[in-house]
């Protein structure tokens, strides 16, 4: 298979957007019962509807989202992922993931749909603290990453950790 037919089963972006600037754009898909690519949380700068399945979201520079994937076959769940990312500035480092152009600064990688749903209450609790997840420390998603890849509970993150991370952010600049 040659062409658009194989970068699309890659995980590529559809042959009409392609990065032209310094966003992070990604893919998401819906098909009842079948394919759902969606964003947890994340402020998106763009957004480009294909069709009636298909719409592609950009981000800015160094802003995270949580992307969220998830397919089924006739016999089952076939992939349930979730990624939270950081996006990159042109020029700088950073990882590949399907459907994300160019890629990004993945902080925490999950798999398994039991473990996804623990992101995902984790992700919950800390908006319940009337916190924005995009605006938690990146070094805390990494937590989370490490302490559910040896099973184990992440800590919560607390208005206190938050609070010292905005600081940290306002020296840094």
């Amino acid at each position: 298979m040659t062409g658009i037919a194989a970068h699309r089963m890659r995980g590529g972006l559809a042959p009409a957007v392609q990065s032209r600037d310094d966003l992070t754009y990604v893919e998401l898909t819906w098909i009842e019962k079948k394919i759902g690519y969606w964003i947890r949380f994340g402020r998106e700068t763009q957004q480009q509807i294909l069709d009636g399945h298909r719409r592609i979201v950009s981000f800015l520079p160094n802003t995270v989202f949580a992307f969220v994937r998830w397919a089924a076959n006739d016999f089952g769940t076939v992939i349930s992922r979730i990624d939270i990312v950081r996006a990159v500035a042109p020029g700088s480092a950073y990882q590949t993931l399907p459907f994300v152009r160019p890629g990004g600064e993945i902080l925490l990688k999950i798999e398994s749909w039991p473990k996804v749903e623990d992101v995902l209450r984790h992700i919950d609790a800390i908006e319940a603290a009337r916190i924005d997840p995009c605006d938690v420390a990146p070094d805390h998603w990494r937590h989370v990453a490490h302490r559910m890849s040896i099973g184990e509970a992440p800590h919560p993150y607390s208005m206190e950790r938050h609070r010292a991370w905005l600081r940290r952010r306002e020296i840094e600049g």
